[in-house]
């Protein structure tokens, strides 16, 4: 593996699309703050700050039925392992109703060459499947070791194939609040038996991605993957701060692209009327954010700022935060009608990509409970909105669990026999949205 040479500093920008005219005595603003980050090269030896990776594979005894599963997973964790550039820090930890370090297993990181690739791998081939699984201590043990060490990149690959059946969920809930902020985390469920809600709650949680590998045949493909995203991060704890005028309150801000994820309730506050919400690590990428805010009523011809945007990363000499970029959120009262009602086409696209996943989770949740009636309107209101939205990939998805009659109208009817894997595939993927054209 080579060595790789010290990234560039990504330069952050944040653009502002929203319709800021009000009709007089309007008080509701939203705007779509696209954040891009370019220029900033991959992490390794020699970065900002050290990357590390820990990888936790479930090793309870289900994974061996089928035995493809653990196979699998080691297949998945060594081509995981091979993807990590010279100088980043790594270990792996098998998980059962206990955390157990499998490389190095000192209680500490490995730094990654080709000596300690090649013992990782050997490691690898000695893990066997017994116990139960107690996600929570996986976790645990993961935020352990990342500690050890002076990181500014700190990542998680989670990977289970089962329900945590052996903490409680408040022991889960408890685990999840200690290490969020503290590292990022994706999560994959391999087969059928695990459960949706618990690994996109951690991916959620932890700011990371969730997914589903009902193949395991397609595990390896997977983890080089996510490991390659991981090595691509080269800015960390990166927050979206929201600064308001007095008078104003803030509705809602959602991450809308590209999945949606609610960040309102993640907010800390940060000097007088102003917050940030969490973000995770950057790379060379570009997300949107969908940001609701109420002003004070006002006169036609009146105008104000709305919201202050701003992109904000720790210093890495110890300072205050450093801002990144930031964009402006503006009212302005008009007697005109047409601008006054005109909405803004980002706005549009992604309030409609927000209701799609909430109306997949209701249809489906409605199927589990045996309520096809309303499954029905759910579901067919989510193929509507993704055939409005070009949404192709979640209306593949939604095909597999109803036939679709009219995607236009949303009339669709309940397949009477669905695959389960394709029944939980769209389950977890349904907050992915696609991005507006502009």
């Amino acid at each position: 593996m080579a060595n790789f040479s010290k990234p560039s500093v990504p330069r952050f920008s944040v653009d502002v699309y929203q319709n800021e005219f009000l009709p007089e005595g309007g008080r509701d603003v939203n705007a779509i703050v696209t954040v891009t980050s370019t220029g900033g090269g991959t992490v390794g030896a020699g970065a900002h700050g050290a990357a590390g990776v820990v990888i936790m594979v479930d090793c309870s005894g289900s994974m061996d039925y089928p035995a493809t599963k653990m196979r699998g997973a080691r297949e998945a964790t060594a081509a995981a392992v091979d993807t990590l550039r010279d100088g980043t820090s790594f270990a792996v930890v098998a998980g059962t109703h206990v955390a157990k370090e499998v490389y190095p297993g000192n209680g500490r990181l490995a730094v990654a060459d080709a000596r300690t690739r090649a013992e990782a791998k050997e490691a690898l081939r000695r893990l066997t499947a017994s116990g139960g699984t107690a996600i929570g201590t996986w976790l645990r043990l993961a935020d352990r070791l990342l500690s050890s060490a002076d990181l500014t990149i700190r990542h998680g690959i989670l990977l289970t194939d089962g329900r945590n059946e052996h903490e409680s969920p408040e022991a889960l809930r408890a685990a999840l609040d200690a290490c969020a902020g503290r590292f990022t985390c994706d999560a994959r469920g391999v087969g059928t038996d695990w459960e949706v809600k618990e690994v996109t709650g951690i991916a959620s949680a932890l700011l990371g991605t969730a997914d589903i590998v009902a193949d395991p045949a397609g595990l390896a493909a997977d983890f080089t993957a996510m490991m390659g995203q991981a090595m691509g991060k080269g800015v960390a704890d990166v927050a979206l701060r929201l600064w308001t005028p007095v008078g104003v309150e803030i509705a809602f801000v959602k991450q809308v692209a590209p999945t949606v994820e609610d960040l309102t309730g993640r907010r800390t506050e940060a000097g007088p009327r102003a917050g940030d919400y969490p973000t995770g690590s950057w790379g060379d990428e570009s997300r949107d954010y969908h940001v609701s805010v109420r002003v004070p009523r006002a006169a036609v011809g009146q105008e104000m700022l709305a919201a202050r945007v701003s992109l904000i990363a720790p210093d890495p000499a110890g300072g205050d935060p450093r801002p990144l970029s930031q964009g402006l959120v503006r009212a302005v009262w008009t007697d005109d009608l047409a601008m006054s009602t005109s909405i803004n086409p980002q706005v549009a696209h992604y309030t409609g990509q927000a209701e799609l996943a909430d109306a997949i989770q209701a249809g489906l949740d409605a199927r589990k409970s045996g309520d096809h009636d309303g499954a029905t309107a759910k579901l067919g209101r989510a193929v509507q909105l993704a055939a409005a939205s070009g949404n192709a990939d979640t209306a593949k998805l939604l095909s597999k669990v109803v036939d679709v009659v009219d995607a236009v109208a949303g009339t669709v009817r309940l397949k009477a026999k669905v695959a389960e894997a394709d029944e939980m595939t769209l389950e977890t993927r349904s907050t992915k949205t696609v991005r507006v054209k502009r």
